[in-house]
């Protein structure tokens, strides 16, 4: 397919979204899950520089950042918990 196919198609889109609009559920529930899974990296992140301290380091993939962006602290918990036990 042609690059200005698919960027045309796109600014369609768009404009088709901007002028009918979205349907609210859907785009609130990809917006929750955008931020969840923002917020769950950015746990990844503060852990594995503060972890980094006493040895500790979690990847950030998309896995452990869905575990720690849906979960929480207890997901982030669980994560350190197999990493402690099982793999280390």
């Amino acid at each position: 397919m042609d690059s200005t196919v698919v960027i045309a198609s796109m600014v369609i889109l768009i404009v088709l979204l901007l002028v009918v609009g979205a349907p609210i559920k859907p785009m609130r529930f990809l917006g929750r899950g955008t931020v969840k899974l923002v917020i769950g990296v950015l746990f990844l992140f503060f852990f594995n520089v503060f972890g980094a301290s006493i040895g500790l380091h979690l990847p950030i993939n998309v896995y452990t950042a869905v575990i720690v962006g849906f979960l929480g602290i207890p997901g982030l918990a669980s994560l350190t918990a197999l990493h402690i036990f099982v793999i280390g």
